[in-house]
């Protein structure tokens, strides 16, 4: 693509330092090319003029245009209260137009008796149509309208406003750019995929996405964008995938060997479900296949994925390597450590466990024994990615709640060998499928869609502040059947902008409703001591305190079997997936559990959808492909992590998600006949997924999970 498009955008006309240096700050934008990327988020269409009685009867209109006459002006009131009234009407009712203050701009130049085109927001006052400040034209004909036309409004902020720039500086700066540039953008799509898919070609499709001619003009525009976005995309990653498989290198497990087999036969408790031998089974294939396995393996909190992640651990064993364990938190990595080890000690396998807190000289010696290959499982946090833990033939890698970790965090341990190890990536956070395709779309996916017999479904209820002496009675009828309490809280100080509970405010408010020595209560939040959060942790863990005060640091990492009651404050504060992570950290144990969401009355049509949905059904799955829709994908918790975001501009993995699947197939499709784009006809989709992918990556993120 022609230069141009890299130049710097203070080049552009009517952009001074100080307007440069906010929009490339505030809005990410440093070129030309940038520049055209940033596109209009919704569009005011003023295409179609409305009659006051359509303005006034529908209630989900925001912005309107109404042709009225005037009836009447006059001015108003005085001095803060001064304003300009304009009464109007058409045939089919009547309307004020309000000129707040009285501007002088306005006053003298409104004609009674002449007809107008009002646009403006629609209210209603007095059964009247009222519109604020709206914008007035003469319609002399209809052709002659020349604001009767669709325009983009831009994202701003509230920097970049009080700086005067506006959408719509942003659209008169965008119509200057295409002015100089729209003639060099060059089609980045082969000819074939254009013609077989009926597309808009990729000058008209920029130039109407921000200066829409028509609606049609417009959907076809926002279209062809969108499927080059998720083309290029699709294309990335499953070309990573081919990539990788085209290697062929990856250690293969020929043996079910004597330490699974004892592991099957001795130390399970319970019969494995059906979902869990399926994805050992998935499993046992890829190490057989002599290709490096990249799996995820997701399942509701309490579905069994520790143990089918042991299982798979002890076959790298049996066949002569080491395996790794890495998880998010010291908690989390002791609680694995404590779960496991005992088992594999039966069996005659090793284990270590190495965190931040593990002591110089234990380290020293743990370093020896990994290296000499005496230690064959380590579990741990972040600490196992250190250049100092080397490993005497590390073959796999199970990476736990691994959105918790950065894509580069994750990559150094295939640094621990020349050839990297198999990885299964374990996630309790159910994820839609339109996101696993993006995210994860080069990874097999695998999913554990049973919970353990015996367990019974969480009962979860939806309360208002006013229900809360009930939900105490509640509280104190499970503690004196011997169960323990959760109270999660969304933010950790009082916010003067936010007005949600806190932690230090819930635990004034707990222990005055359970005062000691009768109720003991402990608090765990984010920004304590790690020694102090631990010893909160263990305390409860024992059943030495009856409730525990936290933050969503719970969401990860606790087991408490005996814990039957978890309470959300402020749930609206919450997302769905979150919600349903933190209520799968009750219902552990045989005993009936109850999650309880509280939450004001004053709940948006989101808020109340979310605490119906989490009433209603206890599917992760289904709550996160809800979740995907309501919040969009950059605010789904954990996803955005770095090194690995998606940086689409226009089109969406919630709202487009038909699209994106329909594009997987076409990128299918196309690796299926030129499995590297190597043929001269995908010459332009080859420089496509260069130019997506970015110049300066560094890592190879096909052996990337």
């Amino acid at each position: 693509m022609d230069s141009i498009f890299s130049t710097d955008i203070k080049y552009l006309p009517g952009m001074d330092a100080k307007k440069v240096s906010l929009v490339k700050h505030e809005l990410d934008v440093h070129t030309y090319g940038d520049f055209l990327q940033l596109y209009p988020f919704r569009y005011i269409d003023r295409t179609r003029i409305y009659t006051v009685r359509e303005a006034l009867s529908d209630e989900s209109l925001t912005l309107v245009q109404i042709k009225v006459r005037i009836d009447r002006v006059a001015v108003v009131g005085e001095g803060a209260k001064r304003r300009f009234v304009a009464t109007a009407y058409d045939s089919t009712g009547w309307a004020e137009l309000v000129w707040f203050k009285a501007p002088k701009w306005i006053v003298g130049k409104v004609e009674v008796g002449r007809e107008y085109i009002a646009f403006g927001r629609p209210a209603i006052f007095n059964g009247w149509l009222s519109m604020a400040h709206p914008e007035l034209e003469v319609p002399i004909t209809e052709s002659a309208n020349r604001k009767s036309v669709i325009y983009g409004v831009y994202s701003s902020s509230e920097k970049l406003t009080r700086a005067g720039i506006t959408s719509r500086s942003i659209t008169r700066w965008m119509h200057k750019l295409l002015t100089i540039s729209a003639a060099k953008i060059e089609e980045t799509l082969p000819d074939y995929i254009i013609e077989r898919f009926n597309l808009l070609d990729r000058r008209s499709a920029v130039v109407n996405v921000h200066f829409p001619q028509s609606n049609e003009l417009l959907a076809r525009a926002q279209y062809r964008l969108k499927f080059e976005e998720f083309l290029a995309l699709q294309l990335s990653i499953l070309k990573q995938r081919n990539v990788r498989v085209a290697r062929g290198s990856g250690f293969v497990f020929s043996n079910v060997g004597e330490k699974f087999n004892r592991y099957y036969n001795e130390c399970l408790e319970f019969e494995l479900t059906g979902a869990q031998k399926r994805v050992i089974r998935q499993v046992r294939a890829d190490t057989l296949s002599g290709n490096q396995m990249n799996r995820l393996l997701q399942g509701d909190v309490g579905s069994g994925k520790t143990v089918v992640g042991l299982m798979c651990m002890l076959l790298a064993v049996d066949n002569g390597f080491q395996a790794a364990m890495m998880a998010p938190t010291e908690i989390l990595a002791t609680q694995h450590y404590e779960s496991l080890a005992p088992l594999c000690q039966k069996i005659g396998v090793r284990v270590a466990l190495l965190t931040g807190s593990t002591k110089k000289r234990a380290r020293s010696k743990m370093d020896e024994e990994l290296l000499s290959g005496e230690i064959d499982i380590l579990i741990g946090t972040h600490a196992l990615i250190e250049d100092r833990v080397r490993f005497a033939n590390l073959g796999f890698v199970i990476i736990d709640e691994q959105h918790r970790f950065g894509v580069v965090q994750r990559s150094r341990l295939w640094t621990k060998n020349e050839v990297a190890p198999h990885v299964l990536v374990m996630t309790a956070t159910p994820i839609p499928r339109t996101l696993a395709m993006t995210i994860y779309g080069d990874l097999d996916v695998s999913v554990i869609d049973e919970l353990p017999p015996g367990r019974k479904p969480i009962k979860t209820m939806h309360f208002f502040e006013s229900n809360r002496l009930q939900v105490f009675g509640f509280m104190r009828e499970q503690i004196a059947k011997g169960r323990q309490v959760y109270v999660v809280h969304p933010l950790i100080k009082e916010s003067e902008k936010m007005d949600y509970s806190n932690v230090e405010q819930g635990y004034e408010r707990i222990v005055s409703a359970f005062p000691p020595p009768d109720y003991t209560t402990v608090i765990v939040h984010g920004k304590m001591k790690q020694s102090d959060k631990d010893y909160g942790m263990s305390v409860f863990k024992d059943g030495q305190a009856d409730i525990m005060i936290a933050t969503s640091v719970i969401e990860v990492g606790v087991n408490v079997p005996n814990a039957s009651v978890m309470v959300i404050e402020s749930a609206e504060r919450f997302g769905l997936s979150q919600l349903h992570q933190l209520r799968g950290r009750v219902g552990r144990g045989a005993e009936q559990s109850y999650c309880i969401l509280m939450t004001g009355y004053k709940l948006s049509s989101v808020g109340r959808k979310r605490m119906e949905s989490m009433v209603q059904t206890t599917d992760g799955f289904e709550l996160s492909e809800l979740d995907l829709k309501l919040r969009g994908y950059g605010d789904l918790e954990g996803t955005q992590q770095s090194g690995n975001m998606l940086d689409l501009k226009i089109a969406s993995v919630g709202r487009d998600s038909d699209l994106l699947q329909f594009v997987r197939s076409v990128a299918e499709t196309i690796l299926a006949e030129d499995a590297l784009l190597t043929s001269e006809k995908n010459a332009k989709l080859e420089e496509l997924v260069r130019a997506s992918e970015g110049k300066d990556r560094t890592i190879d993120f096909s052996r990337i999970s």
